[in-house]
């Protein structure tokens, strides 16, 4: 019987590289270059190897290459929660651009425990990747030193300390925070309140210092900052303070959109009419931003800037041969949707909440 090539071959990876060089007429070293992409080869040749290894159903050996090399094809990604929509659009921009250059994604999410994130670092440093975008703000600068002493290169969000083998990617909150305070500002607003992220994460407590000092800009000086947690319930809860405290502003900046969405939810059902009542500013631009009613306004963070940019830091390091770091800085604008208007000359709410009253907020 002759041999069937259609079933999966069982030959080790080196003879079976041997099996394409003879089918195609060329060396090894010419199927390896196709296969791990080291040196260009003609197109024909190119086409004529891709078509054999299909043929033969030959698969690269990851595991063998990566004890051969001291290196994998993988780059490696930590965020903090999958479920929040601010990461997909992350974790796509990265892959993508991985994959552009050959390489393979892995992926590890946190859920804001820094035990999870220890297990992290450690997967990362086993499967030897070649460098690390951590996407999060829990992470413990010990865990940096364990990523350098095994020369993996790290780009840290709004973290890191530049160094070789560390770049930082810094978001410019100022700006659009600035940018929003200056727009309800200009339409009259001047009671205001900012629903806060985690204390913990350092992006939180950054965006609470900058609405701090653009209402100082403003010459504003009442206000009222309510700690949540970055999350639906926590946005609503928030509101609920703020009505039972009988100090709900005419304007309410979130630390993120997830926050924001939850307040309009929660005034809503209090009967205080968005923007009518309370203009509301969320942070991120999610998807889900613009799906909600009334559309939301909100500063923009572009997560597919961040994936890339993510990857582009990690490679320049590699390829660099003294693995400089450097810091890179993403740009934030307020998006003007829906969810902000201009001051109602009359402040009373409607009777859904009784013995409410708007007052400067102490």
């Amino acid at each position: 019987m002759g041999k069937n090539t259609s079933q999966k071959r069982t030959l080790p990876n080196a003879a079976r590289m041997k099996d394409i060089a003879e089918r195609v007429g060329v060396s090894v070293t010419t199927i390896s270059h196709v296969i791990n992409k080291t040196r260009p080869v003609a197109a024909e040749t190119r086409k004529q190897v891709l078509e054999a290894i299909r043929e033969l159903n030959f698969y690269k050996n990851a595991h063998a290459r990566r004890l051969a090399r001291g290196k994998s094809d993988f780059f490696g990604l930590i965020v903090s929660d999958l479920g929040n929509p601010f990461f997909p659009d992350i974790i796509k921009s990265f892959e993508a651009r991985s994959l552009e250059r050959g390489f393979d994604l892995l992926l590890c999410n946190t859920n804001y425990d820094p035990a999870r994130t220890t297990t992290a670092v450690r997967r990362m440093i086993e499967n030897k990747v070649r460098g690390v975008a951590v996407m999060t703000s829990e992470f413990n600068p010990s865990l940096a030193q364990d990523l350098a002493s095994n020369h993996v290169a790290v780009v840290f969000l709004d973290l890191g300390t530049v160094q070789p083998l560390v770049s930082n990617l810094r978001v410019d909150y100022s700006q659009g925070i600035f940018e929003a305070i200056t727009h309800l500002h200009d339409h009259g607003h001047s009671e205001f309140a900012f629903i806060a992220g985690p204390q913990n994460l350092r992006s939180a407590v950054t965006r609470r210092t900058a609405f701090v000092e653009a209402l100082r800009k403003w010459g504003v000086r009442s206000y009222r900052v309510i700690d949540s947690n970055h999350k639906v319930e926590g946005g609503a809860e928030a509101v609920r303070t703020l009505i039972h405290d009988h100090s709900l502003p005419t304007a309410l900046l979130c630390s993120n959109d997830l926050t924001a969405l939850g307040a309009i939810n929660a005034l809503e059902k209090a009967g205080v009419s968005v923007p009518d009542d309370v203009s509301i500013v969320g942070f991120d631009n999610i998807y889900l931003s613009q799906l909600s009613h009334p559309p939301l306004t909100t500063i923009s963070l572009s997560r597919e800037t961040l994936g890339e940019l993510a990857y582009d830091a990690l490679d320049r390091m590699l390829r660099s041969k003294r693995h400089e770091g450097a810091e890179y800085v993403i740009e934030t604008r307020l998006l003007v949707r829906q969810s902000t208007a201009p001051v109602r000359k009359s402040r009373a709410l409607t009777a859904a909440v009784p013995g409410t009253v708007l007052q400067r907020i102490p």
